[in-house]
Parts: structure tokens; sequence; C-alpha cells
């Protein structure tokens, strides 16, 4: 289901809004926690993620599994993808593409005013945080994460949405709305 939701390019521009905010550059860590916290808010707040990746739970915390393989340059991009916003990896930064050093948020067209707005609360509330306190905050204020004992271990949305206080009726149609979504998603594929 979820390579059918999973948005490359608001993944991309997602990335691209906290680098920009960053002044170009962000520890791998630090960007990939302020991506999940902001996914996760927005699930919180809207019922649905902004990016619409598969969420696992990894050593350093919650995870985007797409996205953190693109982050590892594991994947083909698609045009005005990943590879469009993101610069290859170097040691553990990730940066602007060179070609988009002079974008600014009002550029991230992928984004709605709804996802920049949580993206904003994010940052204002974490931004100032380094890649190791953002680990540690997401081990310890984000129940939906299990120690996978240095493996990988998938997050059911359900697991999230009961961390995030749905009701059981509530989890329910919004897991739906994600089967269906997915379901569109894959005629259009086509």
């Amino acid at each position: 289901m979820y390579k059918e939701l999973f948005d490359e390019r608001k993944a991309a521009q997602m990335a691209a809004y906290f680098l920009l905010r960053a002044a170009g550059s962000l520890q791998v860590l630090k960007l990939m926690k302020l991506m999940y916290l902001a996914e996760r808010l927005s699930f919180q707040q809207y019922g649905e993620g902004i990016v619409g990746d598969r969420l696992v739970s990894m050593p350093h915390g919650p995870v985007m599994s797409l996205t953190y393989s693109h982050m590892q340059g594991e994947l083909e991009s698609v045009p005005d993808g990943w590879d469009s916003w993101v610069a290859d990896r170097a040691e553990h930064f990730l940066s602007l593409h060179p070609e988009k050093q002079a974008a600014q948020i009002q550029d991230l067209l992928a984004l709605s005013e709804a996802d920049l707005e949580v993206m904003d609360a994010t940052w204002h509330q974490f931004g100032h945080m380094t890649g190791f306190q953002l680990r540690d905050y997401t081990h310890t204020h984000c129940p939906e994460w299990i120690d996978p004992d240095g493996s990988m271990v998938p997050m059911q949305p359900q697991d999230l949405f009961k961390a995030l206080g749905f009701t059981v009726e509530q989890s329910a149609a919004y897991l739906a709305r994600m089967r269906d979504q997915a379901a569109i998603n894959r005629l259009h594929a086509q």
C-alpha cells in the first residue's frame, strides 16, 4: 500500500523546506527526525501524512522508509523528485541541490498550505535541536516507536493512530481512507 501512497515529490520538497530553514544543509539524522515529526503532526492534525511513506522503527528512532532510501541514494528519482531538490549525501549531511540554492519556500509547489503550516510548527518546535537530541526525543515521546534491537521493525498505522490518541473508529476510518487512496493511485499509475 505504501508504494502507492508515497509521494516522492512531496518528500523531496519537505526535505527542501527543512534544508532552506537550515541555510541549505542538515545532518541526515536531524533531517529525518524533522521529517518524521512533521509527518506525525500531519497525521495528528489531519488524519493523513504529507508524504505517505511507510513508517518503521530503527535503532535511532522512527524513520520514513522510502525517504530514508532516497537519502541513502538507494532509489531512482522521478522527474522533479528527490534528486532535483537534494544533493548527493556528503558524509552525514544532506544539502539543497546546487540548482535549487536560490529556491524559496514559495517554490515548493507540491506542498499545500496545510503541509507548510505543519512543517512551520515542526521547525518552530524542533529546529533548534540537534539530530541526537531529536533521536532521544522520539525515543521518549513517540510511543509508536519500539526498539528494534539493532534491526528494523515496520510500524503499523494503527500503532501510530493509537499513540496519537485516536479512537478505534477513527483509526479504522483513517486506515480505510489510506487503502482507498492507494487503490486510486494504483489506477492512475496504469
